[in-house]
C-alpha cells in the first residue's frame, strides 16, 4: 500500500518513518520539536509532541499511534491515550500526547523515534437494534464482566 506523505515545514530534515526491520509490523514516529531545544517530560506529566506529518491514509483503513516497547520498559514513556487513531479523512499534523509513567525525567530531543505509527484495516458496521436482551442470544460467559473468567 502508499500512503501519501508531506513534511510541514517543522518536520523538514527529519527521517520518514521506515520499517526497522524486514517484518515489523510499525514504523517509527519522530518528535519534530525546535531544533537545539530539550524538552523535559517529569514524571507523571504528559506533552503533545508534533511529528511533521500530514497523512493521507486511504479510505477503510486507520493509522495506529502506540507506545514503543523500549521507551516504555527504559524510561516509563508512554503514549497515553494508545492507540491513538488517525481516521482515514483527517489531514491534520500527526502527534503524540506523550506521558512520563517513569521515576525520574525524561529529556526529549528532535529527532527522538518516540511511537510507532501502524496502517491497519477498519470493518464498517451498522446496528440491528433488538427488542430485549434474550434477542442477543446466550453464551456461555452471559453476563460476566471484569475478572469473571479468571485471573
Amino acid at each position: 500500500m502508499r500512503i501519501p506523505v508531506h513534511q510541514l515545514p517543522h518536520g523538514l530534515g527529519l527521517d520518514l518513518p521506515v520499517a526497522a526491520t524486514a517484518h515489523a509490523a510499525g514504523m517509527d514516529l519522530r518528535a519534530a520539536s525546535p531544533e537545539g531545544e530539550t524538552w523535559i517530560l517529569a514524571p507523571g506529566q504528559r506533552r503533545l509532541v508534533p511529528t511533521g506529518l500530514v497523512l493521507a491514509i486511504p479510505p477503510g483503513f486507520e493509522g495506529q499511534v502506540r507506545p514503543r516497547s523500549g521507551l516504555a520498559l527504559r524510561h516509563g514513556l508512554s503514549v497515553l491515550n494508545a492507540p491513538g487513531t488517525i481516521d482515514a479523512d483527517y489531514r491534520g499534523e500527526v502527534q503524540v500526547l506523550l506521558i512520563n509513567h517513569g521515576d525520574g525525567p525524561f529529556e526529549l530531543r528532535r529527532g527522538e523515534r518516540i511511537a510507532q505509527l501502524l496502517v491497519a484495516p477498519v470493518a464498517s458496521w451498522t446496528w440491528v437494534p433488538e427488542p430485549s436482551v434474550m434477542a442477543l442470544g446466550d453464551t456461555e460467559r452471559g453476563g460476566g464482566g471484569y475478572g469473571s473468567t479468571g485471573r
